[in-house]
Protein backbone atom coordinates (compact mmCIF):
# COMPACT_ATOMS: atom_id res chain seq x y z
CA UNK A 1 0.00 0.00 0.00
CA UNK A 2 0.93 3.22 -1.00
CA UNK A 3 2.28 5.66 1.80
CA UNK A 4 2.06 9.79 1.55
CA UNK A 5 3.32 12.06 3.85
CA UNK A 6 0.71 14.79 5.67
CA UNK A 7 2.27 17.91 4.86
CA UNK A 8 6.06 17.63 6.41
CA UNK A 9 5.43 16.45 9.47
CA UNK A 10 6.82 12.58 9.09
CA UNK A 11 3.76 11.08 9.22
CA UNK A 12 2.90 8.50 6.26
CA UNK A 13 -0.53 7.77 5.45
CA UNK A 14 -2.06 5.11 2.85
CA UNK A 15 -4.55 7.38 0.66
CA UNK A 16 -7.90 6.47 2.52
CA UNK A 17 -9.01 8.06 6.08
CA UNK A 18 -11.48 5.94 7.96
CA UNK A 19 -14.29 8.89 9.35
CA UNK A 20 -14.60 7.57 13.20
CA UNK A 21 -17.37 10.64 13.72
CA UNK A 22 -19.72 7.14 13.32
CA UNK A 23 -17.96 5.10 15.73
CA UNK A 24 -20.41 5.26 18.67
CA UNK A 25 -23.53 6.91 16.98
CA UNK A 26 -24.64 4.99 13.55
CA UNK A 27 -22.10 1.85 14.38
CA UNK A 28 -22.16 0.61 17.95
CA UNK A 29 -18.69 -0.81 19.69
CA UNK A 30 -18.90 -4.46 18.09
CA UNK A 31 -18.93 -2.84 14.57
CA UNK A 32 -16.48 -0.43 14.54
CA UNK A 33 -14.00 -3.14 16.02
CA UNK A 34 -14.84 -4.93 12.99
CA UNK A 35 -14.90 -2.37 10.70
CA UNK A 36 -11.55 -0.80 12.32
CA UNK A 37 -10.22 -4.68 11.85
CA UNK A 38 -10.86 -4.46 7.79
CA UNK A 39 -9.38 -1.53 7.70
CA UNK A 40 -6.27 -2.14 9.17
CA UNK A 41 -5.54 -5.78 7.58
CA UNK A 42 -6.41 -4.61 4.47
CA UNK A 43 -3.66 -1.87 4.43
CA UNK A 44 -4.84 1.15 5.86
CA UNK A 45 -3.81 3.19 8.96
CA UNK A 46 -5.80 6.85 9.16
CA UNK A 47 -8.07 7.01 11.67
CA UNK A 48 -9.93 10.63 11.96
CA UNK A 49 -11.89 11.70 14.69
CA UNK A 50 -13.28 14.34 17.96
CA UNK A 51 -13.92 14.71 21.06
CA UNK A 52 -17.02 16.09 19.85
CA UNK A 53 -18.29 12.82 18.08
CA UNK A 54 -20.87 12.39 18.37
CA UNK A 55 -22.53 15.08 20.80
CA UNK A 56 -25.05 15.58 18.20
CA UNK A 57 -27.08 12.12 18.91
CA UNK A 58 -29.56 12.21 21.32
CA UNK A 59 -28.67 11.13 24.74
CA UNK A 60 -24.78 11.31 23.69
CA UNK A 61 -22.01 14.21 25.04
CA UNK A 62 -19.31 14.04 23.01
CA UNK A 63 -15.93 11.68 23.19
CA UNK A 64 -17.71 8.21 22.04
CA UNK A 65 -15.61 7.74 19.11
CA UNK A 66 -12.60 8.79 20.77
CA UNK A 67 -13.82 5.81 23.48
CA UNK A 68 -14.71 3.24 20.93
CA UNK A 69 -11.66 3.90 19.15
CA UNK A 70 -8.98 3.69 22.83
CA UNK A 71 -11.00 0.42 23.49
CA UNK A 72 -10.13 -1.32 19.82
CA UNK A 73 -6.40 -0.01 20.91
CA UNK A 74 -6.62 -1.50 23.85
CA UNK A 75 -7.77 -4.63 22.73
CA UNK A 76 -6.22 -5.15 19.84
CA UNK A 77 -2.74 -4.00 20.88
CA UNK A 78 -2.27 -2.36 17.50
CA UNK A 79 -1.39 1.74 18.61
CA UNK A 80 1.97 1.00 16.32
CA UNK A 81 -0.62 0.09 13.20
CA UNK A 82 -1.97 3.27 12.72
CA UNK A 83 -2.19 6.85 12.95
CA UNK A 84 -4.74 8.75 15.06
CA UNK A 85 -5.98 11.87 14.33
CA UNK A 86 -8.12 13.25 16.37
CA UNK A 87 -9.90 17.33 17.17
CA UNK A 88 -10.76 19.64 18.96
CA UNK A 89 -11.83 23.33 19.60
CA UNK A 90 -15.93 22.62 18.90
CA UNK A 91 -18.01 23.33 21.90
CA UNK A 92 -18.14 20.41 24.63
CA UNK A 93 -19.91 22.31 26.99
CA UNK A 94 -20.11 25.46 28.64
CA UNK A 95 -17.11 27.46 28.14
CA UNK A 96 -15.62 24.02 26.51
CA UNK A 97 -14.39 24.74 23.08
CA UNK A 98 -11.77 27.65 21.67
CA UNK A 99 -8.24 27.33 20.84
CA UNK A 100 -6.43 28.57 23.97
CA UNK A 101 -4.00 27.21 25.77
CA UNK A 102 -5.78 26.32 29.00
CA UNK A 103 -8.39 24.91 27.22
CA UNK A 104 -6.34 23.17 24.72
CA UNK A 105 -4.77 21.32 27.62
CA UNK A 106 -7.88 20.14 29.03
CA UNK A 107 -9.00 18.78 26.44
CA UNK A 108 -5.87 17.19 25.24
CA UNK A 109 -5.63 14.74 28.39
CA UNK A 110 -9.48 14.38 27.90
CA UNK A 111 -8.84 12.95 24.53
CA UNK A 112 -6.09 11.01 25.68
CA UNK A 113 -7.80 9.47 28.28
CA UNK A 114 -10.68 8.15 26.18
CA UNK A 115 -8.46 7.12 23.27
CA UNK A 116 -6.10 4.72 26.31
CA UNK A 117 -2.91 6.13 24.31
CA UNK A 118 -0.23 8.16 25.42
CA UNK A 119 0.08 10.62 22.07
CA UNK A 120 -1.83 11.56 19.18
CA UNK A 121 -0.25 11.04 16.11
CA UNK A 122 -2.48 14.47 14.47
CA UNK A 123 -4.28 16.81 16.90
CA UNK A 124 -6.29 19.30 14.85
CA UNK A 125 -7.95 22.50 15.22
CA UNK A 126 -11.56 21.31 14.88
CA UNK A 127 -12.26 25.34 13.95
CA UNK A 128 -10.76 28.68 13.74
CA UNK A 129 -10.78 30.99 16.91
CA UNK A 130 -10.30 34.93 16.63
CA UNK A 131 -10.57 35.44 20.26
CA UNK A 132 -6.79 33.41 20.90
CA UNK A 133 -4.46 34.72 19.68
CA UNK A 134 -2.22 32.38 16.59
CA UNK A 135 1.00 32.48 19.00
CA UNK A 136 -1.10 31.21 22.44
CA UNK A 137 -2.41 28.39 20.11
CA UNK A 138 0.85 27.57 18.41
CA UNK A 139 3.50 27.66 21.36
CA UNK A 140 0.79 25.31 23.51
CA UNK A 141 0.84 22.58 20.77
CA UNK A 142 4.24 23.16 20.63
CA UNK A 143 4.51 22.67 24.55
CA UNK A 144 2.58 19.61 23.78
CA UNK A 145 4.73 17.66 21.01
CA UNK A 146 7.57 18.88 23.51
CA UNK A 147 5.83 17.27 26.10
CA UNK A 148 5.56 13.63 23.52
CA UNK A 149 1.83 13.94 23.54
CA UNK A 150 1.07 15.43 20.45
CA UNK A 151 3.70 14.45 16.95
CA UNK A 152 2.02 16.85 14.15
CA UNK A 153 -0.59 19.77 14.30
CA UNK A 154 -3.36 20.79 11.68
CA UNK A 155 -6.36 22.54 10.97
CA UNK A 156 -9.86 22.30 10.05
CA UNK A 157 -12.43 24.96 8.80
CA UNK A 158 -9.99 27.57 7.98
CA UNK A 159 -10.72 30.23 5.68
CA UNK A 160 -7.75 31.04 3.48
CA UNK A 161 -6.41 34.64 4.65
CA UNK A 162 -6.45 32.53 8.80
CA UNK A 163 -4.82 29.40 7.69
CA UNK A 164 -1.86 31.80 5.71
CA UNK A 165 -1.86 34.06 9.16
CA UNK A 166 -1.67 31.28 10.90
CA UNK A 167 1.66 29.77 8.98
CA UNK A 168 3.38 33.03 8.94
CA UNK A 169 2.91 33.50 12.62
CA UNK A 170 4.74 29.41 12.96
CA UNK A 171 7.46 30.80 10.62
CA UNK A 172 7.85 34.08 12.34
CA UNK A 173 8.05 32.72 16.15
CA UNK A 174 9.51 29.41 15.34
CA UNK A 175 6.22 27.87 16.31
CA UNK A 176 4.88 24.28 15.06
CA UNK A 177 3.24 24.79 12.10
CA UNK A 178 0.03 23.31 10.63
CA UNK A 179 0.77 20.36 8.36
CA UNK A 180 -2.59 19.20 7.25
CA UNK A 181 -5.62 21.26 6.13
CA UNK A 182 -9.18 19.15 6.87
CA UNK A 183 -11.45 21.44 4.41
CA UNK A 184 -14.99 20.63 3.48
CA UNK A 185 -14.69 19.38 0.02
CA UNK A 186 -16.45 17.16 -2.37
CA UNK A 187 -17.47 16.88 -6.27
CA UNK A 188 -20.65 18.68 -4.69
CA UNK A 189 -19.15 20.96 -2.09
CA UNK A 190 -15.80 22.83 -4.14
CA UNK A 191 -16.45 26.28 -3.64
CA UNK A 192 -15.02 26.54 0.12
CA UNK A 193 -11.72 24.50 -0.85
CA UNK A 194 -11.11 25.35 -4.52
CA UNK A 195 -9.68 28.74 -4.81
CA UNK A 196 -7.36 30.54 -2.87
CA UNK A 197 -7.58 28.02 0.27
CA UNK A 198 -5.97 24.97 -2.47
CA UNK A 199 -3.76 27.12 -3.89
CA UNK A 200 -2.18 28.23 -0.62
CA UNK A 201 -2.15 24.22 0.77
CA UNK A 202 -0.16 23.55 -2.27
CA UNK A 203 2.22 26.41 -1.73
CA UNK A 204 2.51 25.77 1.83
CA UNK A 205 2.57 21.51 0.96
CA UNK A 206 -0.01 21.05 3.47
CA UNK A 207 -1.08 17.56 3.38
CA UNK A 208 -5.26 17.92 2.25
CA UNK A 209 -7.02 15.57 3.90
CA UNK A 210 -10.73 16.81 3.32
CA UNK A 211 -14.23 15.11 4.85
CA UNK A 212 -17.58 15.13 3.76
CA UNK A 213 -15.48 13.01 0.69
CA UNK A 214 -19.06 11.53 -0.30
CA UNK A 215 -21.26 14.74 0.64
CA UNK A 216 -23.52 12.96 3.14
CA UNK A 217 -24.19 10.26 0.97
CA UNK A 218 -25.25 11.95 -1.85
CA UNK A 219 -22.09 10.98 -4.26
CA UNK A 220 -23.04 7.14 -3.50
CA UNK A 221 -26.14 7.70 -5.93
CA UNK A 222 -27.68 5.87 -3.67
CA UNK A 223 -30.49 9.26 -3.24
CA UNK A 224 -31.79 9.90 -6.40
CA UNK A 225 -35.76 10.35 -5.90
CA UNK A 226 -37.66 12.02 -2.50
CA UNK A 227 -38.47 8.13 -1.23
CA UNK A 228 -34.96 7.58 -1.45
CA UNK A 229 -34.73 9.85 1.65
CA UNK A 230 -36.83 8.21 3.68
CA UNK A 231 -35.56 7.13 7.22
CA UNK A 232 -32.06 8.53 6.28
CA UNK A 233 -30.16 10.13 9.36
CA UNK A 234 -28.79 12.62 6.51
CA UNK A 235 -31.83 13.24 5.05
CA UNK A 236 -31.37 17.04 6.37
CA UNK A 237 -28.56 17.64 3.84
CA UNK A 238 -29.21 15.38 1.38
CA UNK A 239 -32.36 16.56 0.18
CA UNK A 240 -30.93 19.79 -0.77
CA UNK A 241 -28.39 18.47 -3.28
CA UNK A 242 -30.76 16.75 -5.59
CA UNK A 243 -31.22 19.87 -8.12
CA UNK A 244 -30.91 20.03 -11.59
CA UNK A 245 -26.95 20.36 -10.74
CA UNK A 246 -26.78 17.09 -8.38
CA UNK A 247 -28.47 15.38 -11.37
CA UNK A 248 -26.22 16.33 -14.09
CA UNK A 249 -22.99 14.77 -11.19
CA UNK A 250 -24.76 11.91 -10.97
CA UNK A 251 -25.01 11.48 -14.21
CA UNK A 252 -21.30 12.20 -14.99
CA UNK A 253 -20.70 9.73 -11.78
CA UNK A 254 -22.68 7.00 -13.01
CA UNK A 255 -20.80 7.02 -16.88
CA UNK A 256 -17.30 7.18 -15.68
CA UNK A 257 -17.90 4.77 -12.88
CA UNK A 258 -19.51 2.16 -16.00
CA UNK A 259 -16.05 2.74 -17.63
CA UNK A 260 -14.13 1.35 -14.92
CA UNK A 261 -16.75 -1.03 -13.33
CA UNK A 262 -17.07 0.65 -10.60
CA UNK A 263 -19.79 2.37 -8.36
CA UNK A 264 -20.33 6.02 -7.98
CA UNK A 265 -18.56 6.51 -4.58
CA UNK A 266 -15.63 4.62 -5.76
CA UNK A 267 -15.42 7.51 -8.47
CA UNK A 268 -15.76 10.45 -5.99
CA UNK A 269 -13.53 9.46 -3.81
CA UNK A 270 -11.17 8.80 -6.83
CA UNK A 271 -11.98 12.57 -8.08
CA UNK A 272 -10.47 13.79 -4.86
CA UNK A 273 -7.73 12.18 -5.01
CA UNK A 274 -6.77 13.33 -8.68
CA UNK A 275 -7.52 16.62 -7.53
CA UNK A 276 -4.56 16.37 -4.96
CA UNK A 277 -5.64 15.40 -2.00
CA UNK A 278 -3.66 12.80 0.44
CA UNK A 279 -6.20 10.95 2.16
CA UNK A 280 -10.09 11.68 1.58
CA UNK A 281 -12.13 10.73 4.64
CA UNK A 282 -14.87 8.61 4.04
CA UNK A 283 -17.16 6.49 6.52
CA UNK A 284 -18.73 3.31 6.26
CA UNK A 285 -21.09 1.18 8.94
CA UNK A 286 -20.92 -2.35 7.18
CA UNK A 287 -18.13 -4.56 5.99
CA UNK A 288 -19.55 -3.94 2.85
CA UNK A 289 -19.77 -0.37 2.62
CA UNK A 290 -16.17 -0.62 3.77
CA UNK A 291 -14.89 -2.74 0.95
CA UNK A 292 -16.15 -1.00 -1.21
CA UNK A 293 -15.13 2.64 -0.66
CA UNK A 294 -11.21 0.84 0.06
CA UNK A 295 -11.67 -0.21 -3.73
CA UNK A 296 -11.34 3.87 -4.82
CA UNK A 297 -7.38 3.71 -4.33
CA UNK A 298 -7.18 1.10 -7.00
CA UNK A 299 -8.90 3.77 -9.67
CA UNK A 300 -6.70 6.01 -11.49
CA UNK A 301 -8.76 8.87 -13.64
CA UNK A 302 -8.03 9.87 -17.11
CA UNK A 303 -8.01 13.65 -17.56
CA UNK A 304 -10.73 13.33 -19.73
CA UNK A 305 -12.65 11.64 -17.10
CA UNK A 306 -12.08 14.18 -14.57
CA UNK A 307 -12.36 17.17 -16.80
CA UNK A 308 -16.11 15.67 -17.86
CA UNK A 309 -16.83 15.59 -13.64
CA UNK A 310 -15.16 18.76 -13.32
CA UNK A 311 -17.90 19.95 -16.22
CA UNK A 312 -21.02 18.55 -14.97
CA UNK A 313 -20.28 20.19 -11.45
CA UNK A 314 -19.94 23.38 -12.29
CA UNK A 315 -21.86 26.56 -10.77
CA UNK A 316 -20.81 25.04 -7.18
CA UNK A 317 -21.45 27.98 -4.66
CA UNK A 318 -18.69 29.33 -1.99
CA UNK A 319 -20.92 27.35 0.99
CA UNK A 320 -22.75 24.28 1.45
CA UNK A 321 -26.49 24.49 -0.01
CA UNK A 322 -28.73 24.00 2.96
CA UNK A 323 -28.01 23.84 6.68
CA UNK A 324 -24.46 22.51 7.29
CA UNK A 325 -25.81 20.26 9.95
CA UNK A 326 -23.48 19.19 12.88
CA UNK A 327 -19.69 18.55 12.26
CA UNK A 328 -18.81 15.27 10.26
CA UNK A 329 -21.39 13.69 9.55
CA UNK A 330 -19.86 11.98 6.46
Amino acid sequence: MIKLELGRSGLKVAPFAFGGNVFGWTANEKTSFELLDAFVDAGFNLIDTADVYSKWAEGHSGGESETIIGNWLERRGRRDDVIIASKFGMEMGPDMKGLSRKYMFEAVERSLTRLKTDYIDLYQAHSDDENTPFEETLAAFGELIEAGKVRAIGASNYKAGRLAAALEASAKLGLPRYETLQPWYNLYDRGMFEGPLAELCRKEQLGVIPFFGLASGFLTGKYRTEKDLEGSARAYRVKYMMDERGMRILGALDAVAAEHDATPAQIALAWLRARGVVAPIASATSLEQLAELAAFVDIELSNEQVARLNEASEGFLDRPTGPSGPPRRD
